[in-house]
């Protein structure tokens, strides 16, 4: 009989332990470690709404871990599993908000860059102590998860995303329409005096005061967010304004240069015209390049309403996710060196062809309506679900929609041919 119970209880011990280690760790079909992790929370509670669009974005940069989020304050069956789990553990079910992985159980929160940052290290330590005990086949290689990206350096490949709509996102800003006129206006006005030199030098340098301006709105706007913290309100309020924003950038297309507008005021054009012509007039090099610098200065404040909406929502995406401050900087980096790239591509053209070229009416309304749109998209994702955003194919659908309704509308808006003539 002793044996039997002995026998028994072993059992009993084994069996307790395999459902604790499936409550915290369990391998898919495919042989996947997927690690749980358990956020109890309500919605009374200012630190479980602090936390909860981090917690919410983990599976975006570890797609193996498992978020299961708890609301106790309306759910009582969510209250009665959290006591039940914190008794299993040894502990009290007291306060929220309380994190649960891996065995180990953790009341309150202080910010992502010390609760948060402790709880992705004890998930991959928990990830990495599951691998271990796993044959060497079923391990991902270093090598298939590991991508170089310049000026991000190694990116695991789970967490390409983020650069993918860094890109495309980035692509999208830089067709901005307020850049584009003031640029054109400037090379068109050197086309005249019909030096390539004293065009590339002039549009090289406006280029690239435009892009270290930009790269400084986006930083501010960064650390508006990261000084915030990770406050649900606040992602709410960014997807609004984008969304008022991209509205107001589609009314454009309709109804251009009436009521409010995101675009150069008229008042302000003569300020640009006299600089621009400041610059043509500088008889010695220091004056020239000192004009065009005060003239980039000058546009880019006028314009930074023109697609204030993308650098919110992309901002605002940094600060979710897991990323230290460097980190989160160099993709800020990355992020205009792809704005500037049609601008720099501009400004090439007019240097081989010497030709002039302004932004037409109908070129201004297209590019207001790509950007309105893809604008008011990000804002209703960000305001109703922003951990969608870091997901690849989510962008590209996003993109495909604002181009298909811009290629529609220029159908639509096509200049009709002249009529012929008869004899």
């Amino acid at each position: 009989m002793k044996i039997w119970l002995y026998t028994l209880a072993a059992w009993l011990l084994i069996a307790s332990a395999a459902f604790a280690q499936e409550l915290w760790v369990q391998t898919d079909a495919d042989g996947n470690v997927r690690v749980h992790l358990y956020f109890f929370w309500s919605e009374t509670c200012p630190h479980c709404l602090e936390a909860h669009p981090f917690i919410e974005a983990i599976p975006n940069q570890r797609p193996w871990v498992i978020v299961h989020l708890l609301e106790v304050s309306r759910q009582p069956d969510n209250a009665q599993r959290f006591i039940a789990l914190a008794e299993s553990l040894g502990q009290t079910a007291n306060a929220v908000p309380t994190l649960i992985a891996c065995g180990v159980m953790e009341t309150g929160w202080d910010h992502a860059g010390s609760t948060g940052a402790a709880l992705l290290q004890r998930l991959d330590a928990c990830r990495t102590q599951a691998l271990s005990g796993m044959p060497s086949a079923s391990a991902p290689s270093p090598e298939s998860t590991k991508v170089h990206i310049p000026l991000l350096g190694e990116v695991a490949s789970d967490g390409l995303s983020l650069p993918a709509f860094t890109v495309i996102l980035a692509g999208l800003d830089a067709f901005n329409p307020c850049a584009f006129f003031v640029l054109l206006f400037l090379l068109s006005l050197l086309a005249h005096q019909k030096s390539r030199f004293r065009m590339a030098l002039i549009g090289g340098i406006f280029v690239l005061t435009s892009g270290l301006m930009y790269f400084a709105f986006m930083a501010a706007w960064l650390n508006v967010f990261q000084l915030l913290g990770a406050l649900a309100w606040m992602t709410l309020a960014a997807g609004l304004l984008a969304i008022g924003a991209g509205l107001i950038n589609i009314k454009d297309f309709f109804v251009f240069g009436r009521g409010i507008s995101l675009s150069i005021p008229e008042s302000r054009k003569p300020d640009i015209y006299r600089r621009a012509r400041l610059i043509l007039n500088a008889e010695h090099l220091p004056a020239m390049l000192g004009a065009t610098i005060l003239l980039a200065i000058a546009a880019n404040f006028y314009e930074l309403l023109c697609t204030a909406g993308f650098p919110m929502v992309y901002t605002r995406l940094l600060t979710l996710s897991e990323l230290s401050p460097g980190a989160r900087y160099a993709y800020l980096a990355f992020y205009n060196l792809i704005y500037v790239l049609p601008l720099a591509l501009i400004v090439f053209v007019f240097v081989r062809t010497l030709g002039a070229r302004k932004l037409s009416e109908r070129e201004g309304r297209l590019l207001k309506l790509l950007s309105g749109v893809m604008m008011l998209e990000l804002g209703l994702l960000l305001a109703v679900a922003p951990v969608l955003l870091s997901n690849l194919w989510i962008s590209i659908a996003l993109v495909m929609v604002a181009m298909g309704a811009t290629a529609l509308a220029a159908w639509w808006t096509r200049p009709n041919p002249p009529a012929s003539e008869e004899a």
